[in-house]
């Protein structure tokens, strides 16, 4: 293949523009926000579950002192009721048998009223254990919070200047040849790399010194011919510092 120097040069810039397009995708994919977000979710997430298992011990416990206050309360209303009777009734049976109730009654509720103190303080304790993780929740809420402010800034700035180099990058491939910028994506996509300098015998898309042989064959090569890097397979440019 055949192109103009002028054409084989300006790859050079094509590759500092996928080169930099690259390096922004991955910076963009690796941002030190978003790595400690992962790993907060995990965090959170656990910090999460016992929030919601102290929330239903609060729950069931609220519930129990709720049905403990009501049968105090139903227990209190009869014994308030059978007090009336007895005062009321002359019937030795009877009032025998509303003291037997009332003692039954009054034992009922110092029973309940064991029960609601150690429910109340048991209310006590779980309501210590949710502040502690509610307050833990918070702490990683509010982290995440400012970290999504600071990753989205950065991939703001990332994807701005990310914009700018891929117009650049549309300008250079525009005044390239459409057979040689073919070439160029093809050896890029499947070596990594599509262009790179021949410097001093040296070529920068491997790093690697070219065997004499190959540098002569180069030698041989029209300026307008299209020679590829034996080892990297790029497109190798040639300018005045190629030590041809």
């Amino acid at each position: 293949m055949k192109a103009p120097v002028a054409e084989q040069r300006s790859l050079l810039d094509l590759q500092a523009a996928d080169t930099r397009l690259a390096q922004l995708g991955h910076k963009a994919k690796t941002l030190p926000q978003q790595k400690r977000l992962d790993e907060l979710a995990g965090q959170t997430s656990e910090v999460s579950h016992r929030h919601a298992a102290v929330r239903g011990e609060l729950e069931d416990a609220e519930l129990e002192i709720s049905r403990v206050e009501s049968d105090v309360e139903v227990v209190a209303a009869r014994l308030k009721r059978d007090r009336d009777r007895l005062q009321l009734s002359s019937s030795a049976k009877d009032i025998q048998g509303l003291e037997h109730e009332i003692t039954s009654l009054e034992k009922r509720r110092s029973d309940l009223e064991d029960i609601e103190l150690a429910v109340m303080e048991r209310l006590d304790d779980i309501n210590a254990r949710l502040a502690v993780v509610t307050e833990e929740l918070g702490v990683f809420t509010a982290e995440r919070d400012e970290l999504v402010v600071s990753r989205d800034a950065a991939l703001a700035e990332i994807n701005h200047e990310r914009a700018g180099v891929q117009v650049s990058r549309d300008l250079i491939a525009a005044g390239v040849s459409d057979e040689l910028l073919a070439l160029y994506n093809r050896q890029r996509e499947r070596y990594g790399i599509g262009a790179a300098l021949l410097t001093r015998g040296i070529s920068m898309g491997s790093n690697v010194k070219l065997h004499e042989s190959d540098l002569a064959k180069i030698r041989q090569a029209e300026p307008d011919d299209v020679v590829l890097d034996p080892d990297s397979s790029c497109i190798l440019v040639r300018t005045e510092e190629s030590g041809l």
